[in-house]
Formats: structure tokens, sequence, C-alpha cells
């Protein structure tokens, strides 16, 4: 059978009116303590009303030590939160559109002198960008307590009115450190093997099921990391199978971590100066080594190709290995390639980022035929600003704020 992009359809007892979601996107529109603004729900609000198959929220933090360093991050770490997320989901769910709630460790991806605790990681390694911070190695007993943590925080999704929940395996955070060998070199029964490796995520799933039952908890994870000794195709495609047997709802399918964001987010162009001027790792640079720097970077740094469709090729390959519906995500920006992928692929959903930011109604465009592409032109200064300030589109114009 033949499916298409605007048909209805169930996704593990969530309903959605199509099969275009908006994927995770970092919103940074928390207050100082992680609740969510009267901002971020207007966001969601529009999404919704622009006809979003499914709106899965950007990440939010199960513990203090794993927060972001980004731009006041969302949190769902504490009960007193519950009531807040509420209101965004009963709001949203007004336009008949469920919402999803990511939630997220980012383990060795953070800063301590934002969090005011030490970051963690499976492994004392330390990261190639955020490389200010040597993680500490996490002990068997503080593995566990990241496991409560993402339990406690599956429940309180449930709790808030989320039609589901999406667990964060990608993109170099804390639970794709395990699963990867380039950040897992742990001895002991939490790495080494694939089992093992995969084994906090399984007991995730495990302590999880037995408090919601069959509420759906899909995942994010990467395909490959781009990493030597890292995350490949085939290893996914085994732990796709151990997250189906685990109960996973749902496998969005994606690629990368901070160390080469290029690499996950990819773009035509560097967005070098707004990089140098904004971001933490660069903007304290004296001026004369940035002049230098930036024309150098937009010339030597290759950047990734494919551009666009660039996760498809793995996503097949994940397909062919689970009997749950698998989500891509990556370079999708137009109807035509949607269609392509839901009807000739058989990629169940595809999912987009930066073309729901600019468009927030982008769905309703291509169903009534007026739109057949994205107005975005991936200049990536949506990503870059995260460390300053909320999410909005600059449409590759080098933003103006307090550095």
């Amino acid at each position: 059978m033949t499916h298409t992009a605007f048909e209805p359809v169930s996704l593990a007892g969530i309903k959605l009116k199509n099969r275009i979601i908006r994927s995770a996107t970092y919103e940074a529109m928390a207050d100082e303590k992680g609740f969510p603004t009267e901002k971020l729900k207007k966001l969601y609000i529009n999404l919704a009303k622009g006809n979003a198959g499914a709106i899965i929220t950007g990440n939010a933090g199960v513990q203090a030590n794993g927060k972001a360093s980004l731009f006041t991050m969302t949190m769902i770490d504490n009960d007193d939160k519950i009531s807040a997320y509420r209101e965004i989901t009963d709001a949203v769910h007004e336009y008949d559109t469920p919402i999803i709630m990511q939630i997220v460790h980012c383990g060795r991806q953070t800063r301590s002198k934002i969090t005011g605790l030490p970051t963690v990681a499976p492994s004392a390694i330390r990261d190639g960008f955020y490389s200010e911070d040597k993680p500490k190695e996490l002990s068997d007993n503080e593995i566990n307590e990241v496991i409560d943590n993402f339990v406690a925080a599956i429940v309180r999704t449930k709790q808030a009115g989320f039609d589901g929940v999406q667990v964060h395996l990608a993109h170099g955070y804390l639970l794709a450190e395990f699963l990867s060998s380039h950040t897992n070199r742990r001895k002991d029964r939490w790495g080494g093997s694939t089992e093992n490796k995969y084994r906090i995520i399984g007991e995730i799933f495990k302590r999880a099921k037995e408090l919601v039952g069959d509420y759906p908890i899909l995942v994010k994870m990467n395909a490959h990391d781009g990493r030597r000794n890292g995350m490949r195709i085939e290893e996914a495609a085994c732990i796709a199978q151990m997250l189906e047997k685990s109960g996973c709802a749902a496998i969005e399918v994606s690629c990368g971590c901070f160390e080469d964001n290029l690499y996950t987010i990819r773009s035509e162009k560097l967005p070098a100066e707004a990089a140098m001027k904004y971001t933490f790792k660069f903007k304290k640079l004296p001026g004369f080594i940035k002049a230098i720097a930036i024309p150098i970077a937009k010339t030597f740094i290759i950047q990734p190709k494919p551009l666009l469709k660039y996760n498809l090729d793995a996503a097949i390959q994940i397909k062919k290995a689970v009997s749950i519906p698998v989500i891509v995500v990556g370079g999708i920006n137009n109807i035509d390639d949607i269609n392509d992928i839901i009807g000739k692929s058989k990629i169940d959903f595809v999912s987009m980022c930066r073309p729901f930011i600019i468009e927030p109604d982008i769905v309703s465009k291509f169903k009534k035929g007026t739109q057949a592409k994205s107005k975005c032109i991936m200049c990536n200064h949506c990503a870059v600003m995260l460390e300053v300030q909320p999410l909005q589109c600059h449409y590759g114009r080098l933003p103006k704020t307090k550095s």
C-alpha cells in the first residue's frame, strides 16, 4: 500500500492529521528555573494552527547537571512544572494536534560554568567542542540515578497531558554517549558490547513501562555520529531492534554530535561571522584572530554532503530492521521529497526543524498547494544564536544583539 503525506494516521495510538512532524527544536524560551514561558506556548499554538501532524518539543532536561549551556532551557526535573506544561498541552489540543515532549540529559555537552555542577559522561573523555570541562565518569549509583530521573520525567510528561514522550538518544547527548564507542570506553556492565552500551536505555524503558504502561515512548537516535570508532549504521540497526523489543513506539533517525555540528545541521555556507561573534568557544578571541580565522574557515572547512535528505538512506536501513514506525529528519524542505520519502521509500513519517522556524504554517501551505518548498535558506544563524537569545529565523542576516 502506498501512503500519502496528508492522510490521517495513527502512531502508537496517537492520531495525526498528516505524516509531517515538527522535529524537536531547541527554543530557548524558558524562564531561569526551566519553566515554559507564554512565548513558548504561543510558538506551539502557531505550529498547531499551521497543521503540523504532530509537534515534538525542544528538549527538556531531566536533571540539573544535564542542563544545556544554551540560552534558557526548559526542564522537566520536578513535579512543580507539571501544571505549567498542562497549560501548553491543553492549548495545543484545542487544534486537534498531538504534542510530544522530548527529554534529555546533555552529558558532557554542557558547561559547568553554566550548570554550576561538574559535567558527567560514561567515560572521562573531553568533548572536542565543550573542551573546557573534562567530564566525570558516572559511577554505577549515578547511572541508576540518571535512569530514575528519566523515568520520573516520563511519568511527568504523561501527567502533563503530552501525547507521548521522545527520549533523546542522538546528537552526542548522554544516552548517545553511552551508545557510541567513541565516548563509552567502560569495561563494566555499561560498556563494551552493544548490549551493555544499550543497557541504560533498556532500563529506562523497563522501569518506565512499569509506571506508564502503554504510554507512547519514542526515541531520536543516531544512525551514525561521524566519529572514528563511533556509531555506525550496522550497530544502529541492531540497537533499533533492541528498542523495538523494549517497547519503543517509533524511531526518529538522525546523525552527528556537537563535536561536528555541521554534520547534524547541514548548510551550504558556514555561518562563520555569527559563530565568531556569539558562541562561547570563539567570541572572546582577539579581533585580529577572528579577522584571519573567518575567511580561512570559509575556505577550508568542508561542508558535509549531501545537504538534502541526508538521513534517508540510514532511515531506510533502520526501517528494514524493525516493524515499528520510522521517522526521518534532516534536509527535508519540499513537498515532492516528502511524497517520495513516504510513498516510494516507505518511511512512515518525515520531520522537519528549520522549515518550521521560518514558516510555522508550512504544512498548510504544502497541503493547499500554495507553496511547494520551504523559504528556509539553511543559513544556520538560528542555531548559532541559541547561545544568547530565543529561537528565531534570521534569514541569512548577521544578527545584531549583545554578545
